[in-house]
């Protein structure tokens, strides 16, 4: 459901019945120069492109380096949430 245009009595009530009946839910405005938007969308998946952590270097073994996680840049893991 899309929304626009509404009092926030109107939206907060559809909202909770597209919450509980689980249909996603879409609402904003704009204000001259300024605006909102706001999605419910209950539970749902989304992946998220995090950098890779590199492994600590065999030579460094103690100090502050090998307990610092290096992140690669050039590398990156998805990851589902």
């Amino acid at each position: 459901v899309c929304l626009t245009c509404c009092s926030r009595e109107s939206m907060l009530r559809i909202n909770q019945i597209c919450h509980k009946n689980g249909i996603k839910f879409f609402t904003g405005d704009v204000f001259g120069y300024h605006g909102y938007m706001f999605a419910d969308l209950g539970d749902h998946e989304f992946v998220e492109e995090k950098p890779k952590v590199a492994k600590a270097s065999a030579g460094v073994e103690d100090g502050p380096e090998a307990k610092r996680a290096r992140l690669d840049p050039a590398e990156t893991t998805m990851v589902k949430k």
